[in-house]
């Protein structure tokens, strides 16, 4: 194999830098925005990963005699075409011109994409299979590009990166993903910033043996940290066999995504991570191979429902309360997921907490604090989502299904200034994490009991009665949705002057 020129990858930013120059690669060959060529690095670095993982699970079974099933026969592996000693890749080499291109696109993506289809397929081989579902052809434009790409990401062994000072190569991703989201890649909606992920699983802290539902995932961002967070707390073998087999489901809509969501997290170790794919909302199914024997309801939710979303009849018939707004069905579907006991952290747009004039929004709101405690919600400054390409305002609600609401504690962080080069950090929730075992009020945090709730309609919008306002506070989401409200009573009023002759 290549080498580094001896040298180790020794911190977060030479292994980016690394990446950074692959991406180069892959701009000048034809894959122009992040949403172009990280779906085709998700593939390669996938495949890379994969075939050094079952070269070291080959050598371990060796070891004590046991039997080992690569995922891959030869040609397909990636030390047999990718190579550059490899033996399939001197075979197309010393062959015909562009025969290395025609077997990329005329013989490997077709046997990976129908690997599942296989009698007998192994969980990994399916998702291996669901991993290539988008990919027809490489989109990198020449040989000599492609070989380049290839040749880079063949350096990226595990073994050459010092996991002293970092993590592990599947930390990288993180970087790579958030490119995807960032303003006019038109991937914001299917990134998280990691910061509020990251508060998200610390505060719901699942455990080994529960099991973890992400109903719209995109990448993976949930389930990912909520492994890395879990993975801290396994004990035996049979722990960390649970938390790779047995722990992650998730569903997930878009065609482009979904591979990206699996090869995400079985980079990040998880062996087999079940994600159906389909429109959670419709039930559709495209594919749901991979989410067979998931239990009906889960343990723990952690999600981040698409902002500002449309849906039409076919997914409304489906739940009790029938509005257009996705974030609503989804917060209707999330709290029938849950067991009793079950807990759930979710990311909420600021519109569905005040609004009151709908009443799909009220029937649902009374429905979550009929059904849930409500114990906590975090209002998030304007602009967290900022780089990841989506404006709204944002909050976190905490809750657990089985006992009704009887009071909501409120934790205040809208003053913060959050800018590009500024964004969320974890340090701004250390008094947060502080205060929330007790559920104390301090300047930014308070507590309001239901009835208060209740005589507002079920608006449970954070307003923090400590902060001194020196000017309206209303978000342009209000105002408008105030100005609709108003605009009918003066259509309704217009109606009754006519009617009367005026």
């Amino acid at each position: 194999m290549p080498k580094l020129n001896n040298r180790k990858i020794t911190s977060p930013q030479s292994l980016n830098a690394y990446i950074k120059g692959i991406c180069d690669i892959m701009r000048r060959s034809g894959r122009a925005g992040a949403l172009q060529y990280v779906p085709e690095l998700t593939w390669m670095l996938f495949l890379r990963i994969l075939d050094e993982r079952e070269e070291k699970e080959a050598e371990q079974a060796k070891a004590v005699g046991a039997d080992f099933s690569p995922s891959l026969e030869y040609s397909y592996r990636w030390r047999d075409w990718a190579v550059s000693d490899g033996d399939k890749r001197q075979e197309l080499q010393k062959g015909t011109l562009g025969g290395f291109m025609s077997f990329v696109n005329g013989d490997l993506l077709p046997a990976l994409r129908k690997l599942k289809d296989k009698p007998g397929a192994t969980p990994r081989q399916k998702v291996v299979s669901e991993v290539f579902s988008s990919f027809e052809r490489t989109g990198v434009d020449t040989e000599r590009n492609l070989l380049d790409i290839l040749d880079k990401i063949n350096e990226l062994s595990l073994d050459h990166v010092d996991e002293t000072h970092m993590f592990p190569i599947s930390q990288v991703y993180e970087g790579l993903l958030q490119k995807m989201g960032e303003k006019n890649n038109d991937g914001g909606q299917f990134f998280t910033p990691r910061e509020v992920i990251r508060v998200m699983v610390r505060v719901i802290d699942p455990n080994i043996g529960e099991v973890v539902y992400d109903p719209c995932c995109g990448t993976g961002g949930f389930l990912a940290q909520a492994y890395q967070h879990m993975k801290q707390k396994t004990k035996t073998g049979m722990d960390i066999e649970t938390l790779k087999t047995r722990t992650f489901y998730g569903r997930e809509k878009e065609n482009l995504v979904y591979p990206i969501a699996l090869a995400n997290l079985v980079l990040q170790e998880i062996d087999e991570p079940h994600i159906w794919h389909g429109n959670t909302l419709t039930g559709l199914e495209i594919y749901g191979g991979l989410f067979s024997g998931a239990p009906a309801l889960f343990d723990v939710v952690l999600t981040n429902p698409p902002f500002g979303g449309k849906e039409g009849k076919d997914a409304q018939t489906r739940f009790a309360y029938k509005t257009g707004a996705t974030q609503v069905l989804f917060l209707q579907h999330v709290i029938d997921s849950l067991v009793p006991g079950g807990r759930c952290g979710i990311v909420m747009d600021e519109g569905v907490l005040f609004r009151t004039n709908e009443t799909a929004f009220v029937q649902t709101k009374r429905k979550l604090l009929n059904e849930c405690n409500l114990w906590c919600i975090v209002s998030l400054p304007p602009k967290v989502f900022m780089n990841a390409g989506a404006a709204s305002k944002t909050n976190l609600l905490f809750f657990t299904k089985g006992e009704p609401t009887k009071e909501i504690w409120y934790y205040d962080l809208a003053d913060l200034n959050i800018t590009k080069k500024q964004p969320l950090a974890l340090a701004q929730f250390d008094e947060f994490f502080k205060l929330l075992p007790e559920k104390a009020s301090s300047d930014r945090s308070w507590r309001v009991p239901i009835e208060e709730i209740q005589a507002k309609k079920y608006d449970i919008k954070a307003v923090n009665p400590n902060r001194k306002s020196g000017g309206d506070t209303r978000t342009p989401e209000e105002l408008l949705t105030i100005i609709e409200e108003q605009t009918e009573e003066i259509k309704k009023a217009l109606i009754e002057l006519r009617h009367k002759g005026v």
